[in-house]
């Protein structure tokens, strides 16, 4: 029986919204912004303006900052000391730092070294070149699949990932080709001795059930983010067509562009409408002459079927041929009980999961983070993504987490739910800190002023490259005052106070507003934010 049979399950979607997460530096539009908790009877005091330093008080006091609660905490996490403290044990709603719970319990669960290995069964009878049979890819919820693998093994970035590009200017693609694992898979396959399948090409993906209360929800087969990317590119001049590229190719998906270039400083405005079944897309809008090509993305809707699809045309483009039609459902009658005795005649092996926490953690990667709660769950047996939530408790007691000072309903920190105090997040840093790991987990956080959702704040501040740390945005519309609500923007990880040596920190504000609609006032707390940091950092004599 497993776990979630023995427990009486507690809805994650109690409130129905459009939470989205943002980061510093990565910011989306369209987010309802959960209430932020209730002030206890009797708060501890505020530290003194003097303890603050003044230009740190000065950015906590700004007048757009009346209304909202402001959290400090500093410590030394070899010796305990605290250095600032301001409301360090009041929830606060997380935004993406509540990555830092998540991904640090799939990382210790499965190991940092841990490596996904994917294989390609044939199932069925071989007669030299052919086998009469299928070929079973079995999906292990690799997050990437080789769609982001360099040559040097390391997987690749942006600082705006293009899973925000429908809602964040300025996201762009990496250059690896995102079917490359497939690719990769097939000319294994055709090594193997096979030239033609006789029977169908399968995805197995029954390693655990898609959970809708995951947004994004994470499947165990995942091939370029199950996103299709739209790269709109300007025509030579206005009143031309724009020009259009598209990535991944994959049949059924068809894709049509009524965009057109308009002259330079013109408004640029591109929107994307699909089918329901997710095949046919269209762009429509302007944009601006000489200006830099806008991406989009289009959702993947069977991700299984895509899947199946993409790898029959790689397997053709590598000279395997398959009999079966490419384009249709995923057959999933046909997949055997198991796979004992039965040869794997391609096997595609990951980089190891560290390197996948770091994608996770520098570019706010939210698939990813939710991916990692199915992962945990894998672990236990069990095939509900649900599962994973008591692996990471128990991986928080052992790591003297305050369990109760932390709430968390998905793997992101996207749920209204999401809570945690200032020291929690804490602790849960301290806990790297003490570990072999310590330097990876500290590199792999976006570093100010140089990557990351931090790659374009205190570029040129004296702590640029001194703080490791991770951000969060939760925004929503306030309809009643025409602006923004911002709900959270925090900033969590290591300040550098000397050579080898990191304080752990948290600073944040809560309940925060923006004078008008415009998004550049989310911006401008993010920097405030951020500076919070840098200065936090610039006083410990670092």
């Amino acid at each position: 029986m497993s776990p979630t049979a023995r427990r009486r399950r507690i809805p994650r979607r109690a409130v129905v919204t459009l939470a989205l997460l943002l980061s510093v530096g990565v910011v989306v539009t369209g987010l309802v912004q959960a209430p932020p908790p209730p002030s206890p009877p009797s708060p501890p005091p505020a530290p003194a303006r003097d303890s603050l330093g003044p230009r740190l008080a000065a950015v906590m006091g700004k007048p757009a900052y009346r209304h909202a609660q402001w959290g400090l905490f500093q410590q030394n996490p070899r010796t305990g000391k605290v250095v600032q403290s301001r409301f360090a044990d009041q929830f606060f709603i997380p935004g993406s730092t509540a990555k830092l719970f998540s991904v640090s319990g799939a990382w210790h669960t499965l190991g940092g070294n841990h490596r996904f290995v994917t294989p390609v069964y044939a199932v069925g009878q071989r007669r030299h070149a052919t086998l009469r049979g299928d070929l079973v890819l079995v999906a292990q919820g690799d997050l990437t699949l080789g769609g982001r693998t360099r040559r040097n093994g390391t997987v690749a970035y942006t600082p705006i990932d293009h899973t925000y590009a429908n809602d964040v200017p300025g996201a762009t693609l990496t250059p690896e080709n995102p079917l490359a694992g497939l690719d990769q898979l097939a000319r294994q396959v055709r090594a193997a001795g096979i030239r033609r399948v006789d029977g169908d090409v399968v995805v197995d993906a029954r390693l655990f059930r898609p959970d809708p209360d995951l947004d994004p929800t994470p499947t165990p087969l995942i091939v370029n983010d199950n996103v299709i990317d739209l790269l709109t590119s300007p025509g030579r001049a206005a009143g031309s067509p724009a020009t259009l590229e598209v990535r991944p190719k994959v049949a059924p998906y068809r894709v049509t562009s009524s965009v057109r270039t308009v002259a330079a400083g013109k408004p640029t405005a591109i929107a994307v409408r699909t089918s329901p079944d997710g095949t046919r897309i269209e762009l429509s809008g302007t944009i601006a002459a000489g200006s830099a090509p806008v991406l989009r993305i289009s959702p993947v809707k069977d991700p299984n079927a895509f899947g199946r699809t993409a790898l029959i045309e790689a397997l053709r483009r590598a000279g395997v041929q398959v009999t079966a039609n490419a384009v249709g459902p995923r057959p999933a009658a046909r997949l055997p009980r198991s796979y004992r005795g039965l040869p794997a005649v391609a096997r595609y092996t990951s980089p190891p999961y560290r390197a996948y926490a770091k994608l996770i953690l520098k570019v706010s990667h939210n698939l990813g983070a939710n991916l990692g709660m199915c992962l945990m769950a894998t672990t236990t047996g069990s095939t509900d993504c649900e599962d994973g939530f008591p692996v990471l408790a128990a991986f928080l007691d052992a790591a003297k987490v305050d369990r109760k000072a932390v709430q968390l309903a998905d793997g992101r920190g996207g749920n209204p739910a999401d809570r945690t105090t200032p020291r929690a997040l804490a602790q849960i840093l301290t806990y790297w800190q003490r570990t072999g790991e310590a330097r990876n987990f500290r590199e792999a956080l976006p570093v100010l002023g140089v990557d990351g959702t931090l790659a374009d704040s205190c570029r040129h501040c004296p702590s640029r490259g001194k703080v490791f740390a991770k951000t969060g945005t939760a925004v929503g519309g306030d309809a009643l005052n025409d602006r923004l609500a911002v709900g959270a923007e925090t900033i969590a990880g290591y300040l550098e106070t000397g050579k080898g040596r990191y304080d752990v920190f948290f600073a944040g504000v809560n309940g925060a507003a923006t004078p008008t609609a415009a998004i550049q006032g989310v911006l401008t707390i993010a920097d405030d934010v951020a500076d919070a940091a840098a200065l936090l950092q610039q006083k410990s004599g670092g």
